[in-house]
């Protein structure tokens, strides 16, 4: 199997989310090949699972003032910032067969080339199943997944800096279950590369890159016309729709 990966950029959090379920469509119609993309969000983004309340997750409010964006995703999952400066992004698309019916195996498969990536930056990290992967007991990475169509979508986030301040005043965090964690503060929850090992986040982009497509047939390509159209499309009827974003 021979993957695509495309080139890293920037977008708006209904477009991010968009892009992905035009690649999966492609897919699905063996239009497109499998593809590996990595990501970033400009403004700054929550994004929630597609089965979470918005109003009990986030600060709704406060991201408007903060013109952050909201979106809800096709994936479960929890709620999660996205600093615009602070984190890459990755999404992997695949027919499902590419990726086996087994889930926890398949999240331990895909959280393993992150964790190789930061191996490569000197960081021995940990899958935390269902969907963490874990340094020293604190979250650097989480993840989600999809499978629609025969098609595998795992899409997930890496924590190169973190202003825990501004994320947990836009998340609306649940105190009881910290407590029942033994945590005092939802900050003591999450760390990042900048804090464990200074690596810049081109270095990181570098290492993911070289990771995710290890022992793989693979070229770099851009997004089809059709891909391109259709992510347009999505952005518009559905990721950037009020209806679908409050729909729970």
């Amino acid at each position: 199997m021979i993957w695509r990966l495309l080139p890293f950029e920037h977008n708006r959090a209904a477009m991010n989310m968009a892009i992905d379920e035009a690649v999966c469509e492609g897919v699905a119609g063996q239009r497109s090949p499998p593809t590996i993309r990595f990501y970033g969000w400009t403004p700054s983004a929550v994004s929630i699972g597609c089965f979470q309340n918005i109003l009990d997750e986030v600060d709704v409010e406060e991201c408007r003032r903060q013109g952050v964006d909201v979106v809800r995703r096709r994936t479960g999952g929890g709620t999660v910032f996205h600093d615009q400066a602070g984190e890459v992004t990755y999404s992997v698309i695949a027919p499902e067969p590419e990726m086996g019916r087994d889930i926890l195996a398949s999240y331990r498969r895909v959280c393993g080339w992150v964790i190789d990536a930061l191996s490569d930056q000197g960081i021995t990290a940990e899958f935390s199943p269902i969907n963490d992967i874990i340094v020293n007991g604190r979250k650097v990475s989480g993840c989600a997944q999809t499978r629609r169509r025969g098609v595998f979508l795992q899409h997930g986030t890496v924590l190169h800096s973190l202003d825990a301040g501004r994320m947990f005043a836009l998340l609306r965090v649940d105190r009881e279950k910290l407590a029942q964690k033994g945590l005092g503060s939802a900050e003591e929850r999450v760390t990042s590369l900048s804090e464990l090992c200074g690596c810049t986040r081109d270095e990181l982009l570098s290492s993911l890159r070289q990771a995710f497509l290890r022992g793989k047939e693979h070229f770099s390509g851009d997004l089809t016309s059709y891909e391109r159209d259709r992510a347009l499309e999505l952005a518009r009827s559905r990721y950037g729709n009020r209806e679908w974003t409050f729909s729970r």
